[in-house]
């Protein structure tokens, strides 16, 4: 055999090896994707955005990536939250490891306020009918717009977020400033026509059928989807997560405090029934941990305690109701700035201030009315108990002769400036260490 059919012969073999290894190779990916079928990881956000649901889906991303996960599904339904939470998540998209899918779910829910910045950074952003996304202008304490320069650094900055994730994700920069700079809000078909989100779904299997096939960025890569028949397995939150997710709610935080002080008031008026003391505390050392949380107005929640102490002073002052007035006032009001919604859109029921403001003062003014009531009425036991009392005379008295009464139960040393003798009725007219003063019953 010469040098050139050496060579043909080699360059042939070395092609036949090629092949034969690429077919393995394709063989044995498809034996592995048959034995591992693509997955999908779903969470879902029903709530407002805070600290525990930034933790939520940092950890799901997490165990999503490690595991092998095609891609983390968000089922998302808030009206929005804290935007540092809001700010952390959008990051954590950003920089995912693996596509992530934002499906703002079921009918009905919504994507506002900060959920529409968690939306607009998802590598696919979809809604299920009848959903809306939107609403993302920052206001002030009691939901006014923020006002002077101030309020336009604010709105200003909020507006260049919200444009730099549009652009990264390629989506409508110009609506997403509209819907933090004017409060715009739109239905998921708007959306879609606008391109402010890619899908429109009815249900997670369908959402996942129209995302397949795909192609996302992720990592500075192109990938594309492959989930059409993915199986979905759900991540829930931890117990932790799940306890710092309720203390960031302001109605539960609100409810706590005021069963606090409700609590501590009640055991400091009736001391040593223990129960309401130690429930107070608990309630009211939750409403401090969730501070940590939420950002508390340090005047409102003054304005709070110095009602309360105005209320309980009613009680125990003669102010004609002037205490009494305040105290209602300021706890009103500082029930309303409790929140600082400059940094959240999240604020205290209306209803439950105003409810609590009634409670509250009924309950105090109404235990001091009894505490006042049960100070002013006469002793019935112990020593002063018998103060007023008729005894009958056992042993003759006689002034400045000592005798005995009986008197509650009991037989007692008694002095008195009439003479009683032995079956006589004496009434106490006061108590001088074990012996009393009585004086004969007419």
């Amino acid at each position: 055999m010469n040098v050139r059919a050496r060579v043909v012969f080699v360059v042939a073999a070395v092609a036949i090896a090629a092949f034969i290894s690429q077919r393995i190779l394709a063989a044995d990916t498809s034996a592995k994707t048959a034995a591992h079928p693509p997955w999908v990881e779903l969470i879902t956000i029903d709530g407002s955005i805070n600290p525990a649901t930034a933790s939520y889906i940092d950890d799901s991303l997490a165990s999503a990536s490690a595991e092998g996960a095609a891609a983390l599904v968000i089922e998302l339904d808030t009206p929005g939250g804290l935007l540092n939470s809001a700010q952390k998540i959008v990051k954590a998209i950003l920089a995912a490891p693996i596509p992530v899918i934002v499906y703002v779910a079921p009918s009905g829910a919504s994507a506002a306020s900060a959920g529409t910045f968690i939306t607009e950074a998802a590598n696919v952003a979809a809604m299920a009918p009848g959903t809306t996304i939107g609403a993302a202008h920052p206001v002030e304490e009691g939901g006014e717009d923020i006002k002077g320069a101030m309020g336009q650094k604010v709105e200003n900055f909020t507006a260049t977020f919200a444009r730099e994730i549009a652009q990264q994700r390629g989506r409508n920069e110009d609506w997403i400033e509209q819907a933090v700079r004017h409060s715009v809000a739109i239905g998921e078909r708007e959306a879609l026509a606008k391109n402010v989100i890619d899908i429109v779904a009815p249900d997670l299997r369908s959402l996942l059928t129209q995302a397949s096939g795909r192609k996302v960025q992720v990592g500075g890569q192109t990938v594309t989807l492959a989930i059409a028949d993915a199986t979905v397995r759900r991540a829930q939150m931890t117990p932790g997560q799940r306890l710092l997710n309720v203390l960031a709610d302001p109605n539960i935080v609100y409810l706590l405090l005021m069963a606090g002080l409700i609590g501590l008031y009640f055991e400091f008026a009736h001391p040593g029934v223990i129960f309401p003391g130690v429930a107070g505390a608990i309630c009211l050392l939750l409403a401090l941990a969730s501070f940590q949380v939420l950002p508390v107005n340090l005047t409102g929640l003054l304005l709070i305690f110095l009602g309360v102490g105005m209320l309980i002073s009613e009680a125990f002052v003669t102010s004609y109701g002037v205490l009494g007035l305040g105290g209602v006032t300021a706890f009103v009001i500082g029930s309303l700035f409790l929140i600082d919604t400059s940094k959240t859109d999240l604020v205290v029921n209306r209803d439950i201030i105003y409810g609590a403001a009634a409670a509250l003062t009924v309950i105090i003014l109404g235990l001091g009315y009894i505490v006042a009531r049960e100070r002013r009425t006469r002793a019935t036991t112990g020593a002063e108990g018998i103060v007023g009392e008729v005894g009958e005379v056992r042993e003759a008295i006689a002034p400045g002769a000592p005798g005995k009464v009986f008197v509650h139960g009991e037989i007692w040393r008694a002095v008195s400036a009439d003479a009683l003798n032995p079956g006589a009725r004496a009434l106490v007219k006061s108590i001088n260490g074990l012996e009393l003063q009585v004086q004969k019953v007419a």
